[in-house]
């Protein structure tokens, strides 16, 4: 099986390329994360991608420093914001877990379609608590394939045998929402942006 960092390494370029498949689900899920985002707010985006998201917030916060576990993908994300000419957006290669991370210096961590790729989901979920500062806010939005049929979580284990897929973890709405809570945040808002995409902001407590 091929280590996540190689697949999305080799899938950078079609990645950035790709349309946003449900337009209205992506600009809902912007419109709320707007409401808890203000021009003080120092934000970290884990899993950040392309940055796609990170530069269209940029303008909502202080600072944004976008990490990914695909050294291409962060290279496209730093080619994006010069030619936007965003300078408060800052990315980086590497995971959740780096040390040049400190903990409790982020007001605000957000996850979009990231949770599910995590082969420990609680780990993560523990670090990003520890990252924020007290009362800062978790905001996530996760795929959850057990909503879906079974046949599905099927055919992607297939397709990671054969490097089609990356590590994917099949989650329920209530798997991420109790693994959140679990790590010592106080749930606020959920909703489903769309089906079967879970988002989660949760408060630090």
């Amino acid at each position: 099986m091929r280590s996540s960092e190689d697949f999305w390494d080799s899938n950078a370029k079609k990645y950035a390329k790709s349309p946003i498949k449900n337009m209205a689900a992506y600009e809902k899920t912007l419109e709320r994360v707007r409401t808890y985002l203000s021009e003080s707010d120092n934000v970290l985006e884990v899993g950040c991608g392309t940055g796609s998201t990170a530069l269209l917030l940029a303008g909502n916060v202080k600072q944004i420093t976008g990490v990914d576990i695909s050294s291409n993908m962060v290279g496209i994300a730093k080619g994006k914001a010069r030619d936007q000419q965003v300078d408060n957006v800052s990315f980086v290669h590497g995971t959740v877990f780096d040390g040049t991370l400190q903990a409790g210096s982020f007001d605000v961590v957000m996850a979009f379609s990231f949770l599910h790729l995590q082969e420990d989901m609680q780990g993560t979920i523990r670090r990003i608590r520890e990252l924020l500062k007290p009362g800062g806010l978790f905001i996530s939005k996760t795929v959850c394939l057990r909503e879906k049929t079974r046949l599905l979580g099927v055919l992607i284990y297939l397709m990671q045998k054969v490097g089609y897929a990356p590590f994917v973890e099949t989650l329920s709405y209530a798997d991420i929402d109790d693994a959140i809570a679990k790590q010592g945040f106080e749930i606020i808002e959920t909703g489903i942006y769309p089906p079967p995409a879970r988002f989660v902001v949760a408060k630090k407590t």
